[in-house]
C-alpha cells in the first residue's frame, strides 16, 4: 500500500471523504482490474489459511474475502484523493472478484474458472505521461491502453476428467481497450502540445491458456513459483475480434 501511495497518489492533491462515479472510464478495464486483484488477493489469503491449519470453509470466507478488504484501502486512499473518489463501482467489482473465488471453492473445491492479466507497452504514455506514466513501472499501472484481461476456464475440469485432455491447458477470453488518452475521452493537446486524434477502441481475444497451478511437480518451490505468478496469461496465439475484423495474432500479450 505504501508503494502504490508512491507511485499513484503522492504528487496529487488531497481532500475531504468523497465518493464519486468513475464507471464510464477507461471503458472498464479499471473495474476488470479491481476484479482480478481481489480474486487473486483472496486465493492467496485462503491458501494462507489453510497452510496455517484452519478448516476448510472457515478458510474459504475469511481467505476468500481477503481481496475485498485489501481493496477497501484503495477506495479509503481514493476517497481523500481531490483526483478521485471512492467508487461504488470499485466496490462492486472488488465484491465479484471475491465472490468468484467463494463461490467456486464452495461448490467445487477447485477454481475451475480463474481471473489473469496481461501486460504491453504502448506509445501512448509519450502524449500524457502525467496520467499515464512517466517510467516502465508507473505506465505498467496506469497504461490501461496496455492492459488485458482474461476469463480463463480449465477445459478438463469441464470435461469431465477427459484423459486425452491436459489438465494444464485452458481455454482464455480477454479484454483490452486502446486509444485512450484520456479517462472518459481523449484531450486534443497536452501542456500545449496536440495530441493526435486517437480512435478509443474495445478488443475481444480468444486464446489458449496454461493453468500453471495443474502442471504437475515435485518441487514444492516450483509449486509456490507457480502459484505466485499464476495470474499472469502465457503470450500465446490468439483471435483478435474489433469492430472492423477478425486477426490472427501469433503471439499476444
Amino acid at each position: 500500500m505504501y508503494g502504490l501511495y508512491q507511485l499513484w497518489y503522492r504528487d496529487y492533491p488531497q481532500s475531504r471523504f468523497h465518493f464519486f462515479n468513475d464507471n464510464r472510464e477507461w471503458m472498464g478495464l479499471d473495474k476488470l482490474g479491481h476484479a482480478t486483484t481481489s480474486y487473486y488477493l483472496g486465493r492467496l489469503g485462503y491458501d494462507a489459511w489453510r497452510w496455517a491449519g484452519m478448516a476448510e470453509k472457515k478458510a474459504i470466507w475469511i481467505g476468500g474475502l481477503t481481496g475485498f478488504v485489501h481493496l477497501l484501502n484503495i477506495e479509503i486512499l481514493d476517497g481523500f484523493s481531490s483526483e478521485w473518489g471512492a467508487s461504488v463501482g470499485d466496490l462492486t467489482a472488488n465484491t465479484m472478484g471475491s465472490a468468484l473465488f467463494i463461490s467456486q471453492q464452495l461448490a467445487w473445491h477447485e477454481q475451475r474458472v480463474i481471473l489473469k492479466w496481461s501486460y504491453h507497452s504502448t506509445s501512448f504514455p509519450e502524449y500524457r505521461p502525467d496520467l499515464l506514466g512517466s517510467n516502465s513501472i508507473r505506465q505498467m499501472l496506469k497504461d490501461y491502453n496496455g492492459h488485458t484481461y482474461w476469463i480463463s476456464a480449465n477445459l478438463r475440469s469441464f470435461a469431465g476428467k477427459e484423459p486425452g485432455i491436459p489438465r494444464w491447458l485452458n481455454i482464455a477470453v480477454g479484454y483490452n481497450a486502446t486509444g485512450m488518452t484520456g479517462a472518459k475521452s481523449n484531450p486534443y493537446e497536452y501542456n500545449g502540445k496536440a495530441i493526435p486524434p486517437f480512435r478509443r477502441q474495445q478488443l475481444i481475444f480468444i486464446s489458449p491458456d496454461i493453468d500453471l497451478t495443474h502442471v504437475r511437480t515435485r518441487s514444492s518451490a516450483l509449486k509456490w513459483i507457480f502459484e505466485a505468478i499464476g495470474f499472469l496469461k502465457f503470450p500465446l496465439p490468439a483471435l483478435e475480434f474489433n469492430r472492423q475484423r477478425v486477426k490472427f495474432r501469433p503471439l499476444y500479450f
